[in-house]
């Protein structure tokens, strides 16, 4: 698209659906374009109540992904912008660090494949021997030894929301919440191409529908974002994409136990559709353990369970020995948006798609952000921004 736009009659410039952390970015972004206005629509009553608030709030360091895939780049860029960003304007955050823990030679073939493939692509890591790793954390175990990432840290994920929240609107953007997008048409054609949103004002879809139209269409919906693809693209059959979604389960643990400062991570494996159990904490120094992975049919379940707590006991007493098993509880949970089903793809296989689509100029999809979408925010909306300025 080209550098400037043409003033047109539409109701905005830009439209973004969806008020995730990604969703925040990306008007965010454009709203500092002269001369243009954006709208951010999101379904809910608040900002960031999906996938953007029940996560790790990671900040990642880009460790797992294909070296051209956009989650490696997105990750990379996104790590280096989401902690400037945090320091210039005293976002609480922290760089704890992480460690991935390797308890055989098995795992530790694996680390060293991670090792190679960070070191690829100019992401530090350093070896830290069972003995090193005792010394600094001796109530977690590493037999065959440990990568560390220095890169990886926390970030309170509602204060980076509401940060960005509020420079877009500063820099004169408008929020509507309670704004379920019910259709999605195209008006005119070429490059005089807009779009006309149909929105209910009503989360629960009994409110009254209203229409806003605009130039350009950011489609940041998450776990909507398909269904709102779809919408759009109904005239081609063969453009239609089917939705999943992988639910998982965090645990809190109510007994005391000896400090732990960085994050801890079992080895990777190939195919699985996260990270595996893994030790995280909040800004408080609260420890959290999980996600689990459940595949479920929608969206809607976001009640946490037992269901994996045994499988996550063991896993967990891998790394830490001394874990009491009563005190771990289901806590909360959050649903992945998925572009394929269970057993057909990992986190290594699965790209984001983010993408000008064929024939809708100014229409920019967002689907599949999932992890590490949350780091990977900041360079996401440059993107975009990229993909409709150039």
């Amino acid at each position: 698209m080209a550098a400037g736009r043409r003033p047109s009659r539409n109701d905005f410039t830009h439209c973004v659906i969806g008020g995730g952390v990604v969703g925040l970015a990306v008007a965010r972004q454009l709203s500092k374009r002269p001369g243009t206005s954006t709208l951010l629509l999101e379904r809910h009553k608040a900002i960031g109540t999906e996938t953007s608030s029940r996560n790790s709030e990671v900040i990642h360091a880009g460790l797992y992904y294909p070296p051209k895939s956009h989650k490696t780049k997105l990750c990379k860029a996104g790590n280096a912008l989401l902690y400037a960003l945090c320091e210039r304007y005293h976002i609480p955050h922290r760089r704890t660090g992480k460690w991935i823990l390797a308890q055989d030679s098995k795992q530790l073939e694996s680390l060293e494949q991670v090792h190679d493939h960070a070191r690829s692509l100019f992401i530090p890591t350093t070896w830290l021997t069972p003995q090193q790793a005792r010394s600094r954390e001796p109530a977690v175990r590493a037999e065959a030894g440990v990568l560390e990432s220095p890169l990886t840290g926390i970030v309170d994920s509602h204060a980076l929301m509401t940060f960005l929240h509020g420079d877009f609107e500063s820099a004169g953007g408008d929020f509507a919440m309670s704004a379920r997008v019910v259709d999605v048409q195209t008006i005119g054609s070429g490059g005089g191409m807009g779009y006309r949103v149909t929105v209910d004002g009503d989360v629960q879809g009994s409110g009254e529908e209203f229409s806003i139209s605009a130039d350009v269409l950011v489609n940041a919906a998450g776990l909507s974002a398909i269904d709102i693809s779809n919408m759009l693209l109904r005239s081609h059959p063969e453009r239609l994409l089917q939705a999943y979604f992988c639910k998982g389960t965090y645990f809190s643990y109510s007994a005391s136990m000896p400090k732990v400062g960085t994050l801890l991570y079992p080895v990777p494996i190939k195919g699985f559709a996260g990270l595996g159990t893994h030790l995280t904490l909040d800004m408080a120094g609260r420890v959290r353990f999980g996600p689990d992975v459940e595949w479920v049919p929608g969206p809607g379940d976001l009640k946490p369970n037992e269901r994996g707590m045994a499988a996550a006991i063991v896993a967990i007493k891998t790394y830490l020995p001394g874990l009491q098993e009563a005190a771990l509880a289901p806590d909360y949970c959050g649903i992945r948006p998925k572009l394929v089903p269970g057993g057909q793809g990992g986190v290594e296989q699965v790209d984001f798609v983010i993408r000008e689509e064929e024939g809708y100029s100014g229409f920019v999809n967002l689907l599949g952000i999932e992890s590490p979408g949350l780091t990977s925010s900041l360079a996401i909306a440059e993107m975009v921004d990229g993909i409709l300025y150039g």
